[in-house]
């Protein structure tokens, strides 16, 4: 790979991660409190539970971690959508089911 191709998902993960947590920000701190640090979001959620989310540059893809299920996301450069490498949907519509069965409550990402 080259680091043209590197810091281009560099770029693109930054901005996925920045609009996340834009996002993560409009919750309440009771319910879910998001922290970023070196390429990671760790979102703690009002029970206790925890879920990560990280890029893997050398791999070109973000993980996501809840509990013993983790996915990871390749993006769909068609779309511009990151997609679960196992055909489980999109990094959005998993967080959306996530968050939503963590707070009781239909969220969408």
């Amino acid at each position: 790979m080259s680091s043209d191709n590197d810091q281009q998902f560099l770029q693109r993960a930054e901005a996925l991660m920045q609009a996340l947590l834009t996002k993560f920000d409009t919750f309440d701190p009771d319910e879910l409190e998001a922290d970023s640090a070196a390429g990671v979001i760790k979102m703690a959620f009002a029970d206790g539970r925890i879920c990560v989310l990280n890029r893997q540059t050398a791999a070109h893809q973000m993980w996501l971690a809840e509990g013993a299920t983790a996915w990871h996301f390749d993006r769909d450069a068609a779309t511009d959508t990151w997609m679960d490498t196992k055909g489980r949907g999109s990094l959005a519509a998993v967080l959306s089911e996530i968050i939503s069965a963590r707070l009781g409550r239909i969220v969408e990402i």
